[in-house]
């Protein structure tokens, strides 16, 4: 068990570490954040569906399990939604480093929806990723509506892992992966319709924006959607957010490789950064010593 743990909790590094490409390639496509999310969903669907026929797996699940699963990817279609946006609006480094509230936010869905006792040191690494966020933002309020749409988009990020946490222990992950990103297509499908948004320019995409699109939707959507979907057996809601809380840094290196000048950061980022870190660091040796002591 202990050494199921360790791997998973290395395995959503990696995961995290691909994420954090996500906001490259998010900046790189030139649509829009409404079509861009639904073509990652629908593109994702295919490779996952794809993966389904081939190793012959059912996708054979109760009705109202399969409607939990649908809803449960309009969340995360939201999300990604309101992720992209605010990238398009602000940046990547505003973006990225917005999610780490992601694990505050848990801490207190988890009593809220679950009945799950308070745990006084979640609360507190909670409120000091927020610290390093404020650090981080103290410079930058001309960003005022990228940062409330980036926190929109962690408190969403946020109540998609406390409740997809309760699926992963009865169901496997590549059939839920399955049914909530479906779930993502359907309602933005039907809200692209009522809007009459879809025409012969919202499919016509150029080559670069296709190519970026595939990546996104099968390394950083499919592979990184189902493999951080069965680590939550392994790891609880408030591990997985908090961990995420490392996306900023990967996001952030990566964007000033490619943008360079545009994501430059200040010494004040670093500061913040480096509470988020050592956070992280501190959450991953308690879990280790309760695995230990349990």
């Amino acid at each position: 068990m202990q050494s199921d743990n360790i791997k998973s909790y290395l395995h959503l590094h990696l995961i995290v570490f691909i994420w954090g490409f996500t906001a490259v390639l998010g900046a790189l496509i030139t649509l829009d954040a409404l079509p861009l999310v639904w073509f990652r969903m629908l593109f994702a669907v295919g490779f996952i569906a794809t993966y389904l026929f081939f190793k012959e797996k059912s996708l054979k699940v109760a009705s109202k399990t399969a409607l939990q699963f649908l809803f449960a990817g309009l969340i995360i279609a939201l999300h990604w939604f309101t992720f992209f946006s605010a990238i398009k609006i602000s940046n990547i480094s505003i973006t990225l480093a917005c999610l780490s509230t992601g694990a505050f936010f848990t801490s207190l869905l988890e009593p809220i929806l679950y009945g799950k006792k308070i745990i006084f040191y979640e609360v507190f690494f909670g409120l000091l990723v927020i610290v390093g966020l404020y650090i981080i933002f103290k410079v930058e309020g001309n960003y005022f509506w990228g940062i409330i749409t980036a926190l929109t988009s962690a408190f969403l990020s946020a109540l998609f892992a406390v409740i997809n946490s309760k699926f992963v222990k009865t169901h496997e992950a590549t059939v839920i992966s399955f049914y909530e990103l479906s779930g993502g297509v359907i309602f933005f499908t039907l809200f692209l319709l009522f809007t009459n948004s879809f025409s012969a320019s919202f499919f016509s995409l150029s080559m670069n924006d296709l190519i970026y699109l595939l990546i996104l939707s099968s390394v950083c959507t499919a592979y990184a959607f189902i493999a951080s979907t069965a680590i939550m057996k392994f790891l609880s809601p408030y591990t997985v957010m908090l961990t995420i809380n490392l996306e900023p840094i990967y996001g952030i290196i990566l964007a000033v490789i490619v943008f360079q000048e545009k994501e430059k950061m200040s010494f004040e980022f670093y500061i913040g950064a480096l509470i988020i870190v050592l956070t992280v660091l501190l959450n991953a040796v308690i879990k280790s010593r309760k695995i230990k002591i349990n």
